[in-house]
């Protein structure tokens, strides 16, 4: 009698625990595609990093990771990568069109929403310094990559590529844009979109998939623009991703300060690509009546408010939920 009531409560217990890891996982699916999500439109928008978006989230170790052992744990990397990767593309295909015309006709208040979220998300990267011992190497490690992230948009533009008449060697160079593109997505700070944008790249790209692919002109050259580029990002991907990994094995602080450093450089750097870029539009006088509006920079402040709060709301809800967690477990162990 007392075995099979001991062996039905461990029954009812087993099962609301099934039933809580189900729950769980799900939970754990659903935040791992607004991640992707928030690295997805982190593409879209010149000066801004899809990698610091992701360390910002508190993801990109385990991206890295995952990319790094694809081959050595191809199922667990899938797994890992799957949400991510459908949250980037649900990013890119659902806020394109909106954030390229915010970016047209509000440009500043647009971007600043993006970095409210930025610096809201800077706690994910600054509490792995903790118990840290100051060192010049650590300073030079933060330092040096925020100097290179602010001089990258200082560079100049490049003409617009047109897309639609290029040669076989012309392809060949997507392939090669397309891997650069990549490191700069993993590595955070430097942003693909800003360096396609010093290529005469971004424009042309961004045409290509809004004004002909997904209005079903062009489609066959589309896709072929469009696969050369992605050979690229995949092969480069890889690269810099199993070269990331090593640096946060071997100099794991080291790393995160200079990944904290390329994040800061980012964000004067955000600002001056989107001036430069509204200002080659040709509703740049629009643009500059509105900027002498208060309530033009009223919005932008209210945006860096919120996307602030937003991001700063997510890494305390992770942190404690991770706590509340670890606590579980070890009450368990006891």
């Amino acid at each position: 009698m007392d075995e099979r009531n001991t062996d039905n409560q461990n029954g009812e217990t087993a099962e609301p625990e099934k039933e809580k890891g189900k729950k769980n996982a799900l939970l754990s699916f659903f935040y791992d595609v607004l991640r992707g999500v928030g690295i997805g439109v982190a593409f879209i928008i010149p000066g801004f990093s899809g990698g610091s978006v992701a360390a910002i989230l508190g993801v990109y170790e385990r991206l890295v990771g995952a990319i790094a052992d694809i081959f050595k744990h191809f199922k667990k990397s899938i797994v890992t990568l799957l949400p991510i990767l459908l949250g980037m593309l649900i990013g890119v295909a659902a806020l394109i069109l909106p954030i390229q015309w915010g970016l047209h006709h509000y440009p500043i208040p647009t971007v600043t929403l993006f970095v409210g979220l930025a610096i809201g998300g800077v706690p994910s990267v600054t509490e792995k310094f903790k118990g840290a011992k100051f060192s010049w190497q650590y300073v030079l490690a933060l330092f040096i990559p925020l100097l290179a992230a602010v001089s990258l948009c200082f560079l100049p533009l490049a003409g617009d590529v047109y897309l639609f008449d290029l040669s076989v060697g012309g392809y060949f160079l997507l392939i090669l844009i397309g891997a650069v593109g990549s490191c700069a997505l993993v590595v955070p700070g430097i942003s693909g979109s800003m360096l396609l944008l010093i290529f005469g790249y971004y424009n042309p790209i961004v045409e290509l998939v809004t004004k002909h692919l997904l209005r079903g002109s062009d489609v066959g050259i589309s896709f072929a623009v469009l696969g050369c580029l992605a050979v690229g990002l995949v092969a480069g991907f890889f690269a810099i991703s199993v070269l990331m990994k090593t640096l946060l094995k071997k100099c794991p602080r080291g790393t995160h300060y200079s990944i904290l450093g390329f994040i800061v450089g980012s964000i004067p750097a955000v600002y001056v690509s989107t001036i430069r870029e509204a200002d080659s539009f040709e509703t740049s006088a629009a643009l500059n009546a509105l900027y002498s509006s208060p309530w033009y920079w009223v919005v932008a402040v209210v945006l860096l408010i919120a996307g602030f709060a937003l991001s700063f709301g997510f890494w305390w809800y992770s942190k404690r939920k991770k706590e509340k967690t670890e606590r579980t477990t070890l009450s368990n162990e006891k």
